[in-house]
């Protein structure tokens, strides 16, 4: 049966879409043995996960505009190479800095397949379509998030860490061969725009400098670095909003439901996205429970959130979305206040119904928010409201593991992680929770503000 271009866009998107999260959520069952061979202490050890997704932070908004004026086909084909080249590399890696390093270079290659993938979906599938065709697109992003933590666990435990990164190789590869064979042609939106290389060193600079002085708030050159971030990022919006072809349009921000939704998204991300990790140092560190068994327990909430995100994406059509998001966060915080008290002797009954919260709480937020964010602006304004949504989930995440390294800095100082320590790390983690509590509440309200704003771009409900 021979098939035509827009399948072979369809399958490329998908498989691109599921392998860029597939790594970023399944490392963290490697963390662990990762460390051990390369004798990390905690505040190093914590950086595995949460190096490429600040890479992908920086990278996420230039990846956009590089796409659109040089083309998403070649944006995503120059992914894909950098994202096989860092694997290989990774599975390869002799040292913490050569892993690192490599982790890094993922992180470029996965903030590029991001957008293209994206990107390329949009502009070559026919409209009527493009719905189905999308629908394909982030259901390769759910799958990865409910298979890959059982995928990773078993990889590890039988055939050791490194054999994740092999495991990626040839699905990227066929994606590339697919891509140069099969999908003819290219996509460009942006190609008399002016790259905005100011606009982007002052993201890039400000935002790396700030989260990393996040992590190292304990030390001198940490909140220095923190200061400089956050100078560096004003200077940002306030330059974006006098050029002429601006790396992302500020005066968005102006909207209030737009603004309030990004903030409950990027609230929710910094309190959600490290209790992932918690669990897993708590089912590998202070049970002793190994590599496979943690990925086995820790598929529970992406597979609920992966049933969930569809459904309430059509109920938020339905219902206002904001109130759907709002109804999520709560939910979720009801997961971080279990988790406050998770210790050796906690019943697994109760971190599994924590678990099932978690999954139902942010199945329900997260499709309902992305509704609003993307239905506060007008239609030509929707790549920059989707480069925002990414932008927060990104910042989010790279924000609540630096929040992780943080703490557990401050409370292990620089021992390694290890059932030696079980009784720091219970501390360490309770610790987390209570800050995340904190957060999502702060997530709840967000959810809220702007519902009965009049803001012009605003869809009647």
């Amino acid at each position: 049966m021979k098939l035509d271009s827009e399948t072979y866009v369809v399958f490329v998107a998908f498989i691109t879409s599921f392998f860029a999260v597939f790594l970023s959520a399944g490392i963290v069952l490697g963390v662990p043995s990762i460390a051990s061979d390369f004798g990390m202490n905690n505040i190093i050890q914590n950086w595995i996960p949460t190096i490429a997704l600040l890479v992908i932070a920086v990278f996420t908004l230039p990846a956009g505009q590089i796409s659109g004026k040089y083309g998403v086909k070649k944006s995503l084909v120059a992914g894909l190479i950098i994202f096989i080249i860092a694997s290989i590399g990774g599975a390869l890696s002799f040292s913490t800095e050569s892993f690192l390093l490599f982790r890094v270079l993922q992180g470029i290659g996965i903030a590029f397949l991001n957008v293209s993938a994206m990107a390329m979906v949009v502009q070559a599938i026919k409209p009527q379509n493009r719905g189905k065709a999308l629908g394909y697109t982030v259901t390769g992003i759910y799958l990865a998030g409910s298979l890959s933590p059982v995928f990773c666990g078993f990889l590890v435990y039988n055939f050791g860490w490194r054999s994740m990164f092999y495991f990626v190789l040839p699905f990227l590869v066929l994606c590339l061969i697919l891509i140069i064979s099969k999908i003819p042609g290219e996509w460009k939106t942006y190609e008399n725009s002016k790259i905005d290389s100011i606009g982007y060193i002052l993201y890039g600079i400000g935002i790396l400098l700030f989260i990393y002085g996040f992590t190292n708030l304990m030390n001198t050159f940490g909140m220095i670095s923190v200061g400089i971030g956050a100078i560096l990022l004003l200077i940002f919006v306030f330059y974006e909003l006098k050029i002429e072809s601006p790396a992302f349009n500020m005066r968005l921000f102006r909207n209030m439901k737009f603004t309030s939704s990004n903030i409950a998204a990027l609230c929710s991300y910094l309190a959600i996205a490290a209790i992932t990790t918690i669990l897993n140092y708590h089912f590998q560190y202070v049970r002793g429970w190994n590599a496979q068994l943690s990925g086995l327990m820790l598929i529970i909430t992406p597979i609920i959130m992966a049933f969930m995100a569809p459904n309430s994406g059509k109920l938020s059509d339905k219902i206002h979305p904001q109130k759907l998001a709002a109804i999520g966060m709560s939910i979720a915080t009801v997961t971080l206040l279990i988790l406050i008290f998770l210790d050796a002797d906690t019943p697994i009954y109760l971190i599994v119904i924590a678990m099932i919260l978690q999954g139902v709480g942010m199945g329900l937020f997260t499709s309902p928010n992305t509704n609003a964010i993307m239905s506060s602006v007008p239609p030509n304004e929707t790549p920059n409201a989707s480069a925002a949504q990414s932008a927060m989930r990104t910042i989010g995440q790279t924000l609540s593991l630096g929040l992780l390294t943080l703490v557990f800095a401050w409370m292990m100082g620089s021992l390694k992680l290890s059932s030696q320590y079980a009784g720091l790390i219970v501390q360490s983690s309770q610790l987390v929770c209570l800050i995340c509590t904190i957060i999502c509440i702060i997530a709840i309200f967000a959810s809220l503000v702007g519902i009965k704003s009049k803001d012009s771009f605003n869809l009647k409900r």
